[in-house]
């Protein structure tokens, strides 16, 4: 049976301007890092991203080594593509990422033009297109010169084989330079994808200000801080857990007894404002308007429902804020400040 998305999808969601781009993006954007892989159900993948496109999310973000294992989640989102999502490929926006290891030897990782296009060349292949929208350098590489890398990237875009380019995890000073290095090849630096939540609030002493005076949209991942602002560590670490993953992106060790404490303490919060706190946490990612949209990720349609709700309440008092700030604060979460450091 051939599926239609909803008719009133584009009425359900709240679309930002990335930077002084002229792309919109919706305030809510799934990514499939986690549970997009070869070792999902593909049903259950294929309900999540349906579902996510009849809620108005237009934009689904992948990269290389997204599974498990590496390259599976693009090959998910290839067949998904292939089977319900074709005839709607000029109303989505897909992006993918190189720079993390994807393949042995010195050539399957970083920022060298020999991986980087070599890898988008692959992940086309995977995902049966001739383009995505964007591409991305997935983090900085201090090895590689920046305008070897910056110059992939626009040849991407000048091969056609991208529309727009992204950073991730780039300081605000090597992004100040990504973007003048761009500007000079003719090519428009879109947007810049940094991990940003309550917990890890590294963007906001200098880079927000950047990506402002140079017109480059912002993208947050990690919003939820790997997990730990949801409802799922109020009463400690369940079983099955993504802290209790042997491979994992959250460890139990910074579940400490300070850090459950802050996070008991801004779900009270939440609560008062008649949301979860990962509603809330959602919704204070988005109280900038610098912040063009906020990656989510979704292991069923419940949960993705669950978050693309936070749109309901984006407004914060200034009193909230404030008392939110009383617990909102670094609690050494961020795995890519490596990146970032440079």
């Amino acid at each position: 049976m051939t599926w239609t998305p909803a008719d009133d999808r584009y009425d359900r969601m709240l679309y930002r301007r990335s930077g002084r781009s002229g792309l919109d993006l919706p305030a809510v954007s799934l990514g499939l890092w986690w549970n997009f892989g070869g070792d999902r159900p593909l049903e259950t993948s294929r309900a999540i991203v349906r579902r996510a496109f009849d809620l108005g999310i237009t934009h689904f973000d992948l990269a290389n080594n997204y599974g498990p294992p590496y390259g599976s989640a693009e090959e998910t989102f290839g067949r998904l593509l292939a089977g319900d999502l074709a005839p709607y490929r000029d109303e989505l926006v897909i992006s993918t990422k190189a720079g993390y290891d994807m393949w042995p030897g010195p050539y399957g990782q970083w920022g060298s033009r020999k991986y980087l296009l070599a890898s988008l060349d692959q992940s086309l292949g995977r995902m049966g297109l001739d383009y995505v929208d964007i591409f991305y350098s997935h983090r900085f590489d201090p090895d590689t010169p920046l305008e070897e890398t910056m110059g992939a990237l626009a040849s991407a875009v000048q091969q056609g084989k991208a529309l727009y380019v992204g950073i991730s995890s780039y300081s605000a000073a090597r992004t100040r330079e990504a973007a003048a290095i761009l500007r000079d090849l003719g090519v428009r630096l879109l947007i810049h994808q940094p991990s940003y939540s309550m917990l890890n609030r590294w963007i906001e002493a200098e880079l927000l200000d950047v990506l402002g005076e140079e017109g480059v949209g912002c993208i947050t991942f990690s919003p939820l801080a790997q997990g730990m602002l949801t409802d799922k560590y109020l009463d400690g670490i369940p079983e099955g857990s993504r802290a209790t993953r042997e491979v994992g992106s959250l460890s139990p060790d910074l579940l400490t007894d300070e850090a459950l404490d802050r996070i008991r303490a801004l779900n009270e919060i939440a609560g008062q404002r008649g949301q979860t706190l990962a509603q809330m946490a959602l919704a204070w990612t988005l109280r900038d308007d610098r912040v063009t949209s906020t990656l989510i990720g979704a292991s069923s349609v419940t949960q993705l429902e669950e978050n693309v709700a936070a749109l309901d309440r984006l407004d914060f008092t200034e009193d909230e804020l404030a008392e939110i700030d009383r617990y909102a604060s670094d609690a050494g979460i961020n795995i890519w400040a490596s990146s970032s450091a440079d």
